[in-house]
């Protein structure tokens, strides 16, 4: 028999990171369920219950850590992970946020006796199954890291579905754990597909939109309106404010008849910018956009650099960072909030001249964790300005799940979710 599983996002609870993955089991009289792993033994048991006592969210699904040892020994154990890292030319991981995020899961299966069968996305190959998509895309750098951080070898299937995978699965002992090819060599992956199945992350992206702690404020960044917006009107039924930052804002600043230089601008989306705003301001919902903007005089790291009110960007120069009067705005909007979600950066944090906001909102959510808020991050730039900033084990709770954490915002069903068996008393 089989167990299903998504490995999708690691939280941090009060300092002490904690892997929380979802799961699903396939075959008769056994629960579907959703999993949290130990945590981590960095702090002494009594310091962590305690700090962890205030950023708590409740599940209300059957967890891993409900399964004893008897229910996962010699269990063959499918788990679907986010081990979609960024790489450099050569094929380095430069980032293995997301690896990390998934051991203590792993472990969990593995020092219990499972027989681990890890699967995974990386990029966007063209879903054909080419030659050239398999060196450009191949988990295979993945093997190496996941071996270290596992302290066991790691074996990879050149494949993710088919006679290969058959023959992988029988070999297996208890304890062992292979890594299927990347699923996106397949197109069905990406469509929902029986034989592609997935399951997501609960607890905390769910919990947080249908039951969060007031006041609620959320923050929305990234370079464009139309990818963000469902999530935004999501965000404005529960949240008592939203703050939006990142490219998008050029959109709503243009829409309201200002100047944005050559800033990133969806012409087609203005409507839309203007609808949100009504949208907002009809529901209570207190919208906040940047007041100053960091410009530059092209799209480079080593570009000249203003610091400019909304209403002044110079012509032919782009705005790539909210400025230091946005930043104060913001934090002055986020004191005092019980929970946050973030989701998107504040500007092209990866060149350090725009890094300055992005850094700032991932300070302040630090802090507000250690106040008792609920602080959640959702999607790989934030995640990765988190990492950067150095306040990662200091977010309640960090996903990895990247298009699964926005679907979740957004409100969809998803299947996995809807799979899962509620918790009993």
């Amino acid at each position: 028999m089989a167990l299903s599983m998504k490995c999708s996002m690691a939280s941090r609870v009060g300092g002490a990171r904690v892997a929380n993955h979802r799961a699903a089991f396939s075959g008769p009289r056994i629960a579907r369920v959703a999993q949290p792993a130990p945590v981590s033994v960095r702090q002494p048991l009594a310091s962590r219950v305690q700090r962890a006592s205030a950023v708590t969210v409740r599940a209300v699904k059957v967890s891993v850590g409900d399964l004893k040892k008897a229910d996962l020994e010699g269990k063959r154990v499918f788990v679907r992970a986010d081990l979609n890292v960024p790489m450099d030319k050569a094929g380095n991981v430069t980032d293995d946020t997301r690896i990390r995020a998934a051991i203590p899961t792993l472990k969990y299966l593995l020092d219990n006796g499972a027989k681990v069968l890890l699967t995974s996305h990386l990029g966007r190959p063209k879903g054909e199954n080419k030659e050239e998509d398999k060196k450009k895309y191949s988990l295979k750098p993945v093997v190496a890291r996941l071996s270290e951080l596992l302290g066991k070898p790691v074996t990879l299937v050149d494949d993710c579905i088919g006679p290969q995978v058959e023959s992988a699965v029988a070999t297996l002992h208890n304890g062992d754990v292979a890594l299927l090819e990347n699923v996106r060599f397949y197109k069905q992956e990406e469509k929902n597909d029986a034989d592609f199945a997935k399951a997501k992350e609960l607890d905390y992206l769910d919990g947080a939109i249908k039951a969060p702690k007031k006041p609620f404020v959320a923050i929305v960044g990234g370079s464009k309106v139309s990818t963000k917006i469902t999530v935004v009107e999501s965000l404005m039924e529960a949240a008592d404010k939203v703050i939006i930052g990142g490219g998008m804002i050029f959109t709503f600043y243009k829409a309201r008849g200002l100047k944005v230089g050559s800033s990133l601008v969806e012409d087609d989306k203005m409507e839309l910018a203007k609808k949100l705003e009504a949208m907002a301001k009809a529901k209570g919902c207190e919208l906040l956009l940047p007041t100053d903007v960091v410009v530059a005089d092209k799209f480079d790291a080593n570009a000249n650099t203003q610091t400019v009110s909304i209403d002044a960007i110079p012509d032919g120069w782009m705005g790539l960072d909210i400025g230091p009067d946005s930043v104060k705005l913001f934090q002055d909007a986020l004191a005092g909030a019980k929970t946050v979600v973030w989701n998107g950066p504040m500007g092209v944090f990866e060149m350090p001249k725009f890094a300055a906001g992005t850094v700032a909102i991932a300070n302040t959510m630090a802090g507000l964790t250690g106040e008792g808020c609920i602080t959640i991050i959702g999607g790989g730039d934030s995640v990765a300005a988190a990492e950067q900033a150095g306040v990662a084990d200091r977010i309640s709770h960090i996903s990895t799940g990247g298009g699964a954490s926005l679907e979740l915002l957004e409100g969809k069903v998803l299947p996995g979710v809807a799979a899962l068996d509620e918790k009993t008393a």
